[in-house]
C-alpha cells in the first residue's frame, strides 16, 4: 500500500495515497463537520461545512473531496474557520422550517446535531423556506422538499448504490429542488420504495411513513387478536435505539417489548425464513433435475422484485415463485395459527417489524397477497418505528428479561436467521438442496464462498460430485452484471452460467435496509452481518429441513413442499410494470 506523509493541524501522520483530508483527519480522531459526505458515497463538495486551509496557501479547499499531498500541512479548525462554518450553518437553517419537535428526524438529525454543536440560538438572515407539499404517494417513504438542505445524498445513493434514478435536482439556484425526474409524484417514477434515500437523507427531508399509531389502534380493539413477527436483520440493529452496540443480538428482549405493547402472540419472520427455503429449495431442485428454467433468482426482497418487474421484466420466468418470508408468515398466522386458536381471519390484525420500507409496499402488491381471503399481513413498522413505540410506552428496554417466541410458528433454525444478511438466502437453500439434491446432510453448514461484502461474488458449490454454480449480488447497481451474464448465454444458446442468483437491493442485504437506525456504514454493517451469524453459530438445529415446527406444518396443513395447498398460499406470480406509472 502506497502512503504518504502529512500533518493534520502540524502534527505527522501517514495515511494512503489517495485519502481525502476528512478521512485523513478521522484517522487522528479529529471529526470535519460535513453534510453531503457519506461513506457509501463518492464526494461531491456540496454542503460547503467541511472547508479547511492549506499551509503556504490562500485558498481553502473541502476536505471531503480533497486528496491529500505528500508533505502539506492541513488546517481543520481555527476560529475563522469556525466562524465559516457557523455561517454556513445559518445560512442553511434560514432556508429550513424550525419545525424539529414535529419531525420524524427529531433528535437524529444530523442538521440538529450540527446546529446544538456550534451553540446556534438564533439565525441572523431572513427567512425563507420555499413552500413545497409534501408527497405522500407511495406507501413506504415521504418526501418532504421543504426541508432538503441540498446535500444531494438521496439522489447520489439512488443513482450510484441503487441504478434506480428515481431522483434529481430539478430547477436551480433559489427553487432547486429534490425530486422525481419531469416532477411526477415518487410512486409514478422508477421509485423501487428501498428508502436509501431515507436512510442516507441527514435531515427529515425524506423518511419513514409511520404508521405507529396504526399498530397502538389495533392493541386497543379488543376483537382483534394481533399478533407480530419480527425479521432477522432486526434483532442485531435495534439496540442501537438504546444505546447498545451494532450487532448486539436483543431477539428475547424484541419479544418481551411486543407483548408489554400489547401483542396476542409473538412469532418470527426466521420460522418463514426455513418456510421460504423448503418451498424456494424445492422449486430450485425441480428446475436442475426436470430441466427447469435456470437461473433461479431469488424473490425474498420486494425492492428488488420491484426493479426487476420495471427494469428487467424478461427475468420474470427465471424468478422463484416463492413469497418473501413475510408474506408467508402473514398467511400461517390468518390460517393455520388462526385455526388452532379457533380465530376467523378477519379477526386477526397481523404486523411485521422490518428492516425495510418497501416491505409496507409489499403487503399490497398485488392479490397475491390477500391469500387467507384477508389482508394476510396489515401493518409493517420499520426497525426504528418499533424503536420509538418502545421509548414512547415507557419500557425500559435494556431491563427486560428475555423471552421465547410463541409457537407453533415461532421456532427457527440458524438457516433463517442468516437472511438478513447478503448471502444469507443462498447459504441456507444450500444447507437444504444438498439434502434434497443428495439425501445427505452438509457436513459444513458454513458456506464461504458466498459470504462477504463484494459487491458481486460468484462461487461453485458440490453437491457430491455436482458442481452448482451460484452467484450474490446487493446493491442495484450491482445486480446487472450477473443478468447480463444470463441474457449473454441464451442469445448464444449456451448453458445458463448459473443455477441459482440471490439479489438483496440493500448494500450488505437486510442488515442495511431502509428502514434499520441511522448512520449505517461498513463498519456497522460489519457489526450486524457478525451478530446475525452469531444468532446462526449459536443455533441448536442450523437447517431449516431439520426445524420440528416446519416439519409438523408440513405434516398438518402443507402436506409437502410445492404441494397444490402451498402454492395457493405460499406462492406468487409477477408482471412487467413501465417504469412511469400514472
Amino acid at each position: 500500500m502506497e502512503t504518504v506523509e502529512i500533518k493534520i493541524n502540524g502534527k505527522p501522520l501517514q495515511v494512503k495515497k489517495g485519502t481525502s483530508i476528512l478521512k485523513a483527519a478521522l484517522t487522528d480522531e479529529i471529526k470535519i463537520p460535513a453534510l453531503c459526505a457519506h461513506d457509501d458515497l463518492d464526494a461531491w463538495a456540496a454542503c460547503g461545512l467541511c472547508v479547511c486551509k492549506v499551509e503556504g496557501s490562500p485558498k481553502m479547499v473541502r476536505a471531503c473531496a480533497t486528496e491529500v499531498v505528500e508533505g502539506q500541512n492541513y488546517i481543520t479548525h481555527d476560529p475563522e474557520l469556525m466562524e465559516i462554518r457557523r455561517t454556513v450553518l445559518e445560512m442553511i437553517l434560514a432556508n429550513h422550517p424550525q419545525e424539529c419537535l414535529t419531525c420524524g428526524r427529531n433528535t437524529t438529525c444530523e442538521l440538529q446535531d450540527l446546529s446544538a454543536d456550534f451553540g446556534i440560538r438564533e439565525v441572523p438572515f431572513h427567512a425563507d423556506v420555499t413552500e413545497i407539499e409534501a408527497d405522500k404517494s407511495t406507501p413506504s417513504i415521504v418526501l418532504d422538499p421543504r426541508k432538503c438542505v441540498k446535500c444531494g445524498r438521496c439522489a447520489n445513493v439512488c443513482q450510484q448504490l441503487q441504478n434506480v434514478w428515481a431522483l434529481e435536482f430539478l430547477e436551480r439556484g433559489h427553487k432547486t429542488q429534490i425530486a422525481p425526474a419531469g416532477g411526477v409524484l415518487l410512486n409514478e417514477s422508477p421509485c423501487i420504495k428501498c428508502g436509501q434515500c431515507s436512510a442516507h437523507c441527514p435531515v427529515g427531508a425524506i423518511y419513514e411513513k409511520d404508521e405507529t399509531r396504526k399498530f397502538m389502534a389495533a392493541v386497543r380493539d379488543e376483537t382483534k387478536h394481533v399478533s407480530v413477527q419480527i425479521a432477522p436483520a432486526v434483532r442485531v440493529a435495534l439496540g442501537e435505539a438504546f444505546g447498545m452496540e451494532p450487532g448486539a443480538l436483543v431477539t428475547g428482549k424484541i419479544y418481551a417489548a411486543l407483548r408489554k405493547l400489547g401483542a396476542d402472540s409473538v412469532f418470527d419472520t426466521n420460522f418463514s425464513a426455513d418456510l421460504t427455503i423448503m418451498e424456494e429449495g424445492s422449486e430450485l431442485v425441480d428446475r436442475i433435475v426436470n430441466g427447469g428454467i435456470l437461473p433461479q433468482i431469488t424473490s425474498c426482497c420486494p425492492a428488488w422484485t420491484d426493479y426487476m418487474e420495471k427494469y428487467a421484466n424478461d427475468m420474470i420466468p427465471h424468478f422463484s415463485t416463492a413469497k418473501s418470508p413475510m408474506m408467508m408468515q402473514g398467511v400461517m398466522t390468518k390460517t393455520y395459527y388462526a385455526e388452532k386458536i379457533k380465530k376467523p381471519a378477519k379477526d386477526m390484525f397481523t404486523v411485521a417489524i422490518m428492516p425495510c420500507t418497501a416491505k409496507k409496499y409489499e403487503i399490497s402488491r398485488d392479490d397475491n397477497m390477500w391469500a387467507s381471503g384477508e389482508h394476510d399481513v396489515d401493518l409493517v413498522l420499520t426497525t426504528r418505528e418499533l424503536a420509538r413505540l418502545i421509548k414512547s410506552s415507557g419500557i425500559c428496554f435494556s431491563c427486560l428479561e428475555d423471552e421465547k417466541a410463541d409457537s407453533p410458528i415461532g421456532e427457527y433454525t440458524g438457516a433463517g436467521t442468516i437472511f438478513g444478511v447478503t448471502g444469507g438466502v443462498m447459504e441456507a437453500a444450500v444447507r437444504t438442496a444438498f439434502k434434497l439434491v443428495t439425501d445427505k446432510e452438509l457436513e459444513d453448514v458454513n458456506v464461504h464462498a458466498v459470504r462477504g461484502m463484494a459487491g458481486v461474488r460468484k462461487g461453485t458449490v458440490d453437491f457430491d460430485g455436482t458442481e452448482i454454480r451460484v452467484a450474490v449480488a446487493h446493491g442495484m447497481a450491482h445486480v446487472e452484471e450477473i443478468l447480463n451474464e444470463v441474457r449473454e448465454s441464451k442469445a448464444k444458446g449456451e448453458p445458463a452460467p448459473y443455477h441459482f442468483i440471490e439479489v438483496m437491493a440493500c448494500r450488505g442485504g437486510c442488515i442495511a435496509g431502509g428502514g434499520q437506525p441511522y448512520n449505517t456504514n461498513d463498519v456497522v454493517r460489519a457489526q450486524r452481518v457478525a451478530g446475525i451469524y452469531d444468532d446462526d453459530e449459536r443455533s441448536v438445529i442450523r437447517r431449516s429441513h431439520e426445524n420440528p415446527e416446519i416439519v409438523q406444518i408440513y405434516k398438518d396443513y402443507l402436506e409437502k413442499p410445492m404441494s397444490h395447498k402451498s402454492h395457493e398460499l405460499l406462492h406468487t406470480k409477477y408482471q412487467e410494470r413501465p417504469l412511469y406509472s400514472k
